[in-house]
Order: structure tokens, then sequence, then C-alpha cells
């Protein structure tokens, strides 16, 4: 099992390095790679049309501003995309998130919110928990730990309130 990420940018790496920990701590390899839609064309096309080829089964691609990465990595694979929308200096990644999850008929993307890295690396193995139990265990495992952190929290905040 491998996922593939790509970032338009190495500004985006803060945001991808957070998606890279759920990934590691799912046991889940993956190859990072910067590749710009508009500046590495040429690149991106052959990254995406050979990932089948590399052993990757889910691509998560991250960008911001005009964020065509996601769409352009989805015209040219059969395998599901994940965009990671990031946040922009100018309109605070609006515009990302517009132009990631407005994909035209025939090309979805998955969209996870703005700088949500940890959701689209939970969103992969989600995916990848279809063709490997083993995933599907550890995600059951991992919602169950959520809910009894949760459940923690409440219980403290109750006890404070009583004070």
């Amino acid at each position: 099992m491998k996922v593939g990420i790509v970032m338009g940018s190495k500004s985006d790496y803060p945001v991808v390095e957070r998606a890279e920990r759920i990934l590691n701590d799912f046991g889940v390899e993956f190859e990072s790679r910067i590749i710009s839609a508009h500046r590495t064309p040429v690149v991106a096309e052959k990254f995406a049309t050979g990932a089948v080829s590399n052993g990757i089964e889910v691509l998560i691609a991250a960008a911001g501003k005009a964020a065509h990465l996601a769409g352009v990595m989805a015209a040219f694979t059969p395998i599901p995309v994940i965009g990671i929308p990031i946040k922009s200096s100018t309109l605070d990644g609006l515009d990302s998130l517009l132009s990631i999850v407005q994909m035209p008929k025939g090309i979805p993307v998955a969209t996870v919110a703005i700088d949500g890295a940890e959701n689209a690396a939970l969103l992969a193995v989600q995916i990848l928990s279809l063709k490997y139990p083993e995933l599907q265990l550890k995600m059951i495992q991992y919602k169950e730990k959520m809910e009894q952190e949760i459940i923690a929290i409440d219980h403290e905040f109750q006890k404070e309130k009583k004070r």
C-alpha cells in the first residue's frame, strides 16, 4: 500500500507534514514530491500517469492559490485523488478550496478542509482499508481512541465546572 503526496510548493510542506505523520502512524508507505501544475506540467503529467505502475494507490495533492495540482493529477490517473487546499495569504485559502472542489464532471477530486492534511491522510487510509483489512482495524482503533480521549476531556471539564 502506498500513497503519493504532491505539493505545489515547498512552502506547503508544514501542512503536508501533518498528513505524513498520520500515514506513518498507520504504517502506510508514502512518497512526497514538490510538483507544480503550472511550472512543471510535464513532470506533473509523468508523475500522475506513472502513479499506478509505481505502486501508488491513492494520491494526495496539496496546493494554494490557483490550486490546480489535484485536478491535473486527477485528469491523468485512474486512482482516487484527495485535494488539500492550502491557506493563502490573500484569500485565506478560499481561492484554493474553490479551485480544488469545483472540478468538472468526469474528473472527481475528494476535497478536505483548508489545511486539512490530517483528514486527507485519514481519508486515504479509509480508501486503502477497502483492500487492506489491517488498515480497517487500525481505523476502528483510531476512532475508539479518539472517542475515549474526548470522554476523558469531558469528564475533566465536568469536574472543573463543579468547583
